[in-house]
């Protein structure tokens, strides 16, 4: 069964390519962000977010969209597929603004209830590591792209051209897919 992990920096577009993908397999979708944080923009202990992560895992199939590695790497172990958004930081930090005055004050559907998007000073570090994810955080998402086995796929799209024509690139319908 397929397990399709979609990563990438903040701003990338996973959530937008994961409904997508989902949609086209008939696979059940994971918003990560959803799972992991809880009202009030709460943090999980570490252990608490392993174990859950863990078994998000074990489901049989799935399509996840985030980064929230767990400590055990399950996540990325039980993938399949790892499809990576590897953007230019000025785009996903432009659309994270965007994603920002659109639904200021509101929850998002892939987000945790009681998780409203809102600026404060969390906000600016979260700005600061967009924009610092491709010297900051890129090297430790190579890092771990290079444990995949054999067995798993990967694929890495650099710009929205190319996640473009792989979104266009996949089937419309479940029959098509078939």
């Amino acid at each position: 069964m397929p397990r399709i992990l979609v990563i990438g920096s903040p701003g990338a577009g996973k959530t937008t390519l994961a409904r997508r993908i989902a949609a086209a397999f008939g696979l059940p979708l994971v918003h990560l962000d959803r799972e992991y944080w809880r009202p009030g923009w709460a943090k999980p202990s570490d252990a608490d977010w392993d174990k859950e992560a863990a078994a998000l895992a074990e489901r049989p199939a799935w399509v996840m969209d985030g980064e929230y590695f767990d400590l055990s790497g399950k996540l990325l172990a039980r993938a399949t597929t790892v499809v990576w958004l590897d953007l230019p930081n000025w785009l996903c930090l432009s659309r994270a603004l965007r994603r920002l005055a659109r639904h200021y004050r509101q929850e998002r559907p892939d987000l945790a209830d009681g998780c409203p998007e809102y600026f404060n000073w969390d906000y600016v570090t979260f700005i600061r590591d967009i924009w610092t994810y491709p010297s900051r955080l890129r090297p430790a998402v190579l890092k771990r792209l290079k444990t995949l086995r054999p067995d798993q796929d990967c694929i890495v799209l650099r710009s929205s051209r190319s996640v473009r024509a792989f979104a266009d690139g996949l089937p419309s319908t479940l029959s098509e897919a078939a």
